[in-house]
């Protein structure tokens, strides 16, 4: 295994792992966490889902149909993409739709109101919401930097297209593309003292996503995650003691602690996750996203390789 697919391994896996641990106490405060569980850090199931242990919620599922949609697509779509081309836009609309339609454990509100008015106008975005500015786009969007990684303008293109879908929104965007950056640092390598100069300066750029001092929100509004995910990621270098901290910031615990996840398992790679962890997870859904990883990766370098040398489309 190449250092690029464990830290990308391990960015998809921690984003499951987080979900499956947060969504115990998705919803609760710090205080009845603390009263109910003391520390919570085993995944055990349960919460107000009632989740199987090991079981993760529409963060991750989401993301998975993603990921199934891109790889169905392939190369040739990302790169039609670039001109214009909705195919690939539209199939990843038809995949969240048949994720809809499975009857997922959760679904949140943005998104089920997007999924919708695609089904039923057959439209790929809405105007300008301001209820749009939930986290809903930002946690699914890992399958789109895999697919594109070392392009950025395939990246941009491709996350915000899957993003307005469900979420139009300023912030929203703001959201997906910078922590999607984020994560691209984290798996070509970026040390700790790096993405901390990074974040630094993006937050400088987005101020609206300010977390010095930390306000202690860790809702699904897409700046409370986002400002909870990075006070978390930037406070602890190590994976297992940043996602504790995370969800059990509770709110929207399994949101932010698939982020935190993802991009604190990019810094430590799969090899590094906490084992114990990883065995709680369902098989079925280790087994999916150890199959999207590889493929995602393999798009992304077929994509440089196309964009090099573009074949004849007619």
């Amino acid at each position: 295994m190449t250092e690029l697919h464990d830290r990308a391994l391990g960015a998809y896996l921690g984003l499951a792992i987080g979900d499956a641990l947060g969504a115990t106490v998705e919803f609760m405060l710090p205080r009845e966490i603390a009263h109910h569980h003391g520390v919570h850090r085993d995944i055990v199931g349960g919460g107000w889902l009632k989740l199987t242990c090991g079981q993760v919620t529409d963060d991750t599922t989401m993301s998975l149909a993603l990921g199934h949609a891109l790889l169905e697509g392939g190369g040739p779509a990302l790169a039609r993409q670039a001109d214009g081309d909705e195919a690939l836009v539209r199939s990843i609309g038809d995949a969240y739709v048949r994720w809809f339609k499975s009857k997922p454990v959760d679904c949140g509100n943005t998104c089920r109101r997007g999924i919708m008015r695609l089904m039923h106008e057959g439209t790929l975005q809405g105007p300008f919401n301001p209820g749009d500015g939930g986290n809903g786009a930002l946690m699914r969007n890992l399958p789109s930097v895999l697919a594109t990684l070392g392009d950025d303008a395939a990246f941009q293109r491709l996350s915000l297209a899957q993003a307005r879908l469900t979420h139009h929104h300023p912030l929203s965007d703001a959201a997906t593309l910078g922590l999607g950056q984020l994560l691209g640092l984290l798996l070509n390598g970026a040390d700790h003292s790096t993405c901390q100069r990074w974040v630094a300066q993006w937050v400088t750029d987005n101020p609206a996503f300010s977390f010095t001092p930390y306000r202690g929100r860790a809702s699904a509004y897409v700046v409370d995650t986002v400002q909870t995910v990075l006070h978390f990621f930037k406070r602890h270098e190590d994976f297992e003691t940043a996602l504790v901290a995370t969800v059990n910031q509770g709110e929207d615990a399994d949101t932010t602690g698939a982020l935190v996840g993802m991009l604190a398992g990019a810094r430590c790679g799969a090899a590094n996750l906490p084992q114990r962890w990883l065995n709680r997870l369902q098989p079925e859904v280790v087994r999916s996203i150890t199959e999207q990883t590889s493929g995602l990766l393999t798009l992304a370098q077929n994509l440089k390789e196309f964009d090099h040398d573009p074949p004849c489309l007619l």
